[in-house]
């Protein structure tokens, strides 16, 4: 099948992941990563074709046989790190958007709660482009630890479950033989500003999802105000509003 323009609209996700997930061909210090999204498995399909066939810089594109924990099926693409890597992967965004219908594309760079605004700026902002600088977070120069919790996977270090998923502004918990658990991602910071920034009362009268929540995910301090549940890890706070399938 050819893709035409629109043919994939409303099928993939508005955010790119890079650099989230392992490469298959080689170092990940010499290859970028980007995942992407899709509803369903033929539109996974559809992209993977389109995306190996229609860019000569793509190394390799692969896409998942069966549905993910979130609901969605991922297609994997490689590309090598190098001073292109950027405009390259901007390229593929073009190509993106033509199909989806999307023209506000997002990514999200190796696993950090938060999601921003697709630009070569940015991009090359947090992405290495050079092999020997990879593995140092870009932020070259902020503290590890702190950005080490900004990564949704790292902050959850303390729990019981098997898989932390992000999928836009969608973050899917997963405990072994149970069902998963939804949320959609609202803020991530120092808990003081963030608690700080939460306008809704402390809400006392959901006390048995606090319990059910600690039970399914583990030691972390939960607290409900409204509908916004929040999660405390090492002077950081993740907050969430619960999704009901």
């Amino acid at each position: 099948m050819t893709l035409q323009r629109h043919d994939l609209r409303d099928l993939v996700s508005e955010v790119i992941e890079i650099d989230s997930d392992k490469s298959k061909m080689g170092s990940d210090a010499d290859i970028v990563t980007i995942t992407l999204s899709t509803i369903t498995q033929e539109s996974a399909k559809d992209l993977t074709d389109f995306l190996e066939r229609g860019y000569t810089f793509v190394l390799d594109a692969d896409c998942t046989p069966s549905e993910q924990a979130d609901g969605t099926y991922k297609v994997f693409v490689e590309i090598e790190r190098d001073n292109q890597s950027g405009e390259n992967i901007m390229e593929l965004a073009d190509g993106i958007k033509n199909l989806a219908d999307n023209n506000d594309i997002r990514f999200r760079y190796h696993k950090e709660f938060r999601s921003q605004g697709l630009t070569l700026e940015a991009l090359e902002g947090v992405m290495p482009l050079d092999p020997e600088l990879y593995g140092v977070d870009n932020d070259v120069l902020t503290d590890m630890a702190e950005s080490n919790l900004n990564h949704y996977k790292n902050f959850f270090n303390k729990s019981f479950v098997e898989s932390v998923i992000m999928t836009g502004n969608r973050l899917t918990i997963k405990k072994k033989w149970s069902d998963p658990i939804q949320f959609k991602f609202v803020a991530f910071g120092p808990t003081v500003q963030t608690i700080n920034n939460i306008k809704e009362s402390f809400n006392a009268n959901d006390f048995a999802e606090i319990i059910f929540l600690s039970k399914y995910i583990g030691d972390y301090n939960i607290t409900k105000y409204g509908n916004k549940l929040t999660f405390d890890n090492d002077g950081n706070t993740l907050v969430v509003e619960r999704i009901q399938n």
